[in-house]
């Protein structure tokens, strides 16, 4: 029996593409006035409608091109498919940002073969822009090739950062804070994982690092990254995972890790008695 060809990886983009831009469409005109539905994790992890119904209706697009594949998404949760390809959903990531009138929130929308992502779109509407990547095929914004900024030392990198929801989490995230803040050129903080990995892809910062990040959150913003010349990974080798993403140029990338790993920045603190 002949083997199924691998799914054009131009084709997976060009849908992911389309998804992102109908989705961050619908979420854009839908953010006057939006309210909070649900809540998740904590009082303050909240879940609008939007983030619902965009969900659902890039679920419909996909099914509607590659009907047997299994999709994973934030508020659907992971469904199975006999498909090659899983596709990893953001419907609106940055929804405190969202809910706020703010315009740091993007769609983001992966391609996975195999357990490694081979294409992904995040389209951040409230700029009009569109960051593209194909495994193997560099990083794109609107089209025009992107470069990561090129490595410099610690103590001049301008460093993006993101806090979790839970209390205690956030406590130890101020003590790391509290150690690198003093280390580097500055902090960013701006409410989206996928955007800010984006900007990273950019240029527009230097480095990023996250404790408690979900697939859906980094998968097609840290192909971005990758595409555009920057590392991503966790402590000690680790591939991203939600214990710890680290993101910066290769060289800057290893004096960041140094730094963060003595700290516990991959933990929620010492374990209480």
């Amino acid at each position: 029996m002949t083997a199924s060809p691998a799914p054009d990886r131009a084709a997976l983009l060009a849908l992911a593409v389309e998804a992102a831009q109908e989705g961050g469409r619908a979420a854009a005109d839908g953010q006057a006035g939006i309210g909070v539905l649900d809540t998740k994790s904590s009082p303050t992890d909240v879940v609008t409608e939007m983030d619902r119904s965009v969900e659902e209706l890039i679920r419909k697009r996909i099914r509607e091109t590659r009907p047997g594949d299994p999709v994973l998404g934030e508020e659907g949760g992971d469904v199975a498919g006999e498909g090659a390809v899983r596709w990893i959903v953001d419907p609106i990531d940055g929804t405190v940002n969202y809910l706020y009138g703010r315009g740091e929130w993007s769609v983001s929308i992966a391609a996975e073969i195999a357990g490694e992502v081979v294409a992904g779109a995040v389209a951040v509407p409230a700029r009009g822009d569109v960051y593209t990547a194909v495994l193997g095929g560099g990083a794109f914004l609107n089209g025009e090739p992107l470069r990561s900024a090129t490595a410099v030392p610690l103590e001049l990198a301008l460093v993006a950062t993101g806090f979790g929801y839970d209390s205690r989490r956030r406590a130890q995230q101020a003590e790391v804070l509290r150690t690198v803040l003093p280390r580097v050129r500055d902090i960013r903080r701006g409410g989206s994982a996928s955007v800010e990995l984006c900007e990273l892809a950019h240029g527009r910062v230097d480095a990023y690092y996250e404790r408690g990040l979900n697939p859906w959150d980094w998968a097609a913003a840290a192909l971005v990254a990758q595409e555009a010349g920057a590392r991503i990974g966790g402590l000690h080798g680790a591939p991203p995972n939600p214990d710890l993403v680290i993101g910066a140029a290769p060289e800057l990338f290893v004096q960041l890790h140094d730094l963060l790993a003595p700290l516990g920045a991959d933990t929620d603190g010492p374990a209480a008695d």
